[in-house]
């Protein structure tokens, strides 16, 4: 919106009229709210879909696709050289072994020779093993021939380590862009919810959302894909050399497997729910911080500071409790699949030292193949002590969803209409609405207020007023009837069009982190001039106070407002809507923090800004509404009396009931 802060706009919730929206259901705890949120209770989790969230989360990198099909051909690559690497490397250790074997033979002799001297001497069993070896008798090591074998073995795992280097970089790139793309989902999205939503959540908790759960996201994809991708091309590589080295060394080695993989499943069944626990409550314990940050006055005010503490320490030690189950359980994988891997080692050792014994492999092989055997392992508990990440991963992806998947506010027009003239002709015409269905607060509301009018609206707490100002302004859509501006349905035209005719100035007032001139110039269109900025300044009595401070309009305000008082913030808030210069003005107790003297000048200055504009004024000081042009009384969402302060006065019904309670004095017979 231009004119109406986000910040007012959440600030106009309807528990500013005593009235509260029903929480819709939805997954997950809620939010703690009231009394409840010293009392600690806890809702009912409901189980995580991690393999509907999983395959959402994979469906984000889509766009991606062409980059990802060169990291995985850069993966195969750096798999395939790397898994080569212990053959070539078995070949060497052939040449040692034949060079120090041969030169223990007599020269002269072929190896076949030697082998049937070796039988005839009753070493079946070395002659067997000889047979297997390119030995060639009298001849030692041939250093030339290994050096080449190593050279080739270091170029072998220098190109594995170069391929593998890129594909690492290009899955990081992968990973940022996806979780940059998932950053401006979240943020359209929040642009897209209803302030119902708002209403229904803690702050820290949609914040967690936004932040923690998109960095654990991130966190994740960048520890986990290419890993991932690595430790599947190398299981796949490995067992093909396992099978070309030795058939019966392969299915030794997938003995395990199963093994492997139902202690991994079981494991992990058992974590998951401790992480989505973890997350929960991490939102939770945020929601509180954030609460007790901002609200910390009033903590110590009213001594709750133990309350609060207890209450900190209750959800800290939640989150601990789940934290320390989830990475526990989860941690059992690592050193599980560890022991399994060291049963393998020791399978494939024995039964490779007997088919060496028998000549049926040479010792070269079987080192290779001891080699294979520690890679096929790695990856399988890398990607088991993975699941921890994973699943953490996934359970932030679920909450982000969650938010992703929320409900929104109805979409605009195709092609939205618009006011041929806007003056500020408001119209309601038999509006009803209610927060929940079997709670109606406004029923068959008719009001007509034409362009120029000051209308204030004055009524006990509860009664609707902001309601009111809600529907005009579209926060909320009506149930029944409609909203006409100059003629046109605000229903059939675009919010932003709608809300940048309309200023908006609330008792809960909004700054953001930035200078004192960036702060006026929020809602007014881009280019406006510091003479401009100025000038509103000045007919709100913001000039006087700016000229004290060392910087003046460049002065840095922090987002909480904290290095101006909150008169001052007030009147920033009402400068603000000033140089907007909207068709129509809406001014929520906007005078309420300032003193007497101040809120004359502002009367003076709102006397200025309102001229030849459609005027509504939420007010319970009623000294601050007679000169409106109309003063409207509401009780329990109806119009229940209307026309000019004397004339209400006069007829000594609502109104003057509550101006005597105000002003006991003026009503006292003279």
């Amino acid at each position: 919106m231009t004119t109406a802060d986000k910040g007012d706009a959440r600030a106009a919730a309807p528990a500013a009229t005593g009235a509260t929206p029903q929480a819709a259901p939805r997954r997950g705890p809620a939010p703690a709210a009231g009394p409840a949120r010293f009392m600690g209770g806890q809702p009912t989790e409901k189980s995580l879909d991690f393999k509907g969230s999983g395959k959402r989360l994979l469906a984000q990198m889509r766009p991606e696709r062409a980059v990802m099909s060169v990291a995985l051909l850069l993966g195969v690559a750096s798999v395939a050289l790397m898994v080569v690497a212990p053959k070539v490397l078995g070949h060497a250790t052939d040449l040692i072994m034949s060079g120090i074997v041969g030169r223990q033979l007599p020269g002269g002799l072929t190896k076949a020779q030697a082998a049937a001297e070796l039988r005839a001497h009753g070493q079946g069993g070395l002659a067997d093993m000889l047979s297997a070896m390119p030995v060639v008798p009298g001849q030692g090591i041939d250093f030339d021939a290994v050096g080449v074998v190593l050279l080739w073995v270091a170029l072998i795992y220098a190109g594995s380590s170069v391929f593998g280097f890129v594909q690492a970089r290009i899955a990081t790139r992968v990973v940022q862009r996806t979780v940059f793309r998932l950053r401006e989902q979240v943020e359209e999205k929040l642009a897209r919810l209803p302030l119902s939503y708002f209403d229904q959540q803690q702050r820290g908790e949609v914040l967690s959302r936004a932040t923690n759960d998109i960095d654990n996201i991130q966190q994740t994809l960048q520890q986990t894909l290419s890993q991932i991708v690595a430790s599947l091309l190398t299981i796949v590589g490995v067992l093909g050399m396992m099978f070309w080295t030795s058939w019966l060394l392969a299915l030794v080695a997938l003995v395990t497997v199963p093994v492997s993989v139902v202690v991994a499943t079981k494991i992990g069944k058992r974590a998951q729910p401790q992480f989505v626990q973890q997350w929960k409550t991490t939102g939770k314990l945020n929601a509180h911080i954030e609460e007790m940050y901002t609200g910390h006055s009033l903590v110590k005010v009213f001594g709750r500071q133990k309350e609060s503490a207890a209450l900190f320490r209750e959800q800290n030690e939640a989150l601990y409790s789940a934290g320390f189950k989830a990475q526990f359980i989860s941690g059992i994988i690592q050193p599980a699949m560890m022991f399994i891997g060291n049963l393998n080692y020791v399978l494939v050792a024995v039964v490779g030292g007997l088919r060496v014994a028998s000549g049926a492999l040479s010792i070269g092989d079987v080192q290779a193949f001891i080699q294979y055997s520690r890679q096929f392992s790695q990856p399988l508990t890398q990607v088991a002590s993975m699941a921890n990440l994973v699943q953490s991963g996934v359970a932030s992806a679920e909450r982000v969803f969650e938010l992703l998947d929320a409900e929104e506010q109805q979409p605009d027009p195709t092609e939205p209409a618009r006011p041929t003239e806007v003056r500020g002709h408001v119209v309601f015409e038999d509006v009803s609405f209610s927060y929940t269905p079997d709670k109606p607060l406004i029923e068959n509301l008719s009001l007509s207020v034409h362009p120029g009018q000051t209308v204030a609206i004055v009524g006990p707490t509860g009664a609707g007023k902001t309601t009111l100002v809600n529907l005009l302004m579209r926060f909320y859509e009506v149930d029944g009837g409609r909203i006409t501006l100059d003629g046109t349905d605000i229903a059939a035209m675009a919010r932003e069009e709608l809300r940048a005719q309309i200023g908006m100035v609330l008792q809960d007032t909004w700054l953001f982190g930035g200078t004192i001139a960036e702060n006026i110039a929020y809602g007014a269109p881009s280019g406006t001039s510091l003479d401009q900025i100025v000038a509103a300044a000045r007919a709100t009595h913001v000039d006087r106070f700016v000229r004290t401070l060392p910087d003046g309009y460049d002065t840095v305000i922090d987002d909480e407002g904290g290095n101006v008082s909150v008169g001052e913030k007030q009147l920033i808030t009402i400068a603000r809507a000033f140089l907007a210069e909207p068709a129509i003005l809406v001014l929520d107790e906007a005078t309420s923090s300032v003193d007497t003297r101040t809120e004359v000048l502002i009367q003076q200055a709102m006397a200025q800004l309102r001229t030849g504009r459609t005027s509504f004024v939420i007010a319970h000081r009623l000294s601050t509404i007679r000169d409106a042009d109309t003063i409207l009384v509401m009780e329990n969402g109806s119009i229940v009396e209307q026309g000019p302060h004397e004339a209400l006065l006069a007829a000594g019904g609502a109104y003057a009931r509550l101006y005597a309670a105000q002003f006991a004095e003026a009503v006292e017979p003279a």
